[in-house]
């Protein structure tokens, strides 16, 4: 598949993407890529981030690939089962943060982590030291999700702040992951 015969939905995390962030890069350059908005970044709530990821997937009029990062993954743990079947085709994960760390930050009703299959291809990329998220943690999800995992190294939390702005190594990734959709 290309990006342009897709709906690309991105699902950041708590606090949003920032401008440097490579979500919001990302989305600036693929002209099918949108952001699921969601009511309040700062303060989740698993139902209305759960729900926005649905309402999104319903208005897509391609097939579907969610792009998403930190509770992003998470939500879209949470949100698979409730999706229109057959509409996503994949999901492009990048550092799941652990339940530990969902309730430190005041994201505690997301835990624990869903451990279904998702009912669509997947990547889950993950970092060695993830301050978030223990790789071993990624390797339980990548497992039980029926993901394929790819250690990023030691790479914090491939987010701005760990120097991942552009990420050209996660847009090589992601590309060979559209490919073999």
């Amino acid at each position: 598949m290309r990006t342009a015969d897709l709906d690309l939905l991105f699902v950041a995390g708590l606090n949003g993407s920032g401008p440097d962030h490579w979500q919001t890069r990302w989305r600036s350059r693929l002209p099918t890529a949108r952001l699921v908005e969601q009511a309040d970044w700062d303060r989740p709530k698993l139902s209305h981030w759960v729900r926005a990821i649905v309402e999104a997937c319903e208005a897509a009029r391609r097939p579907i690939v969610l792009v998403a990062h930190s509770l992003g993954v998470t939500t879209v743990a949470h949100a698979a089962p409730l999706l229109p079947e057959g509409a996503v085709k994949g999901a492009f994960l990048v550092a799941p943060p652990s339940d530990e760390t969902l309730v430190a930050v005041g994201a505690g009703e997301f835990a624990p982590t869903p451990s279904a299959p998702l009912p669509f291809a997947s990547l889950l990329i993950a970092s060695r030291n993830d301050p978030h998220g223990a790789y071993s943690f990624a390797e339980t999800k990548a497992s039980q999700w029926g993901s394929r995992l790819v250690a990023a190294g030691e790479a914090g939390h491939i987010n701005a702040d760990s120097g991942h702005g552009p990420w050209p190594e996660g847009l090589v990734q992601f590309a060979a992951f559209i490919k073999g959709l």
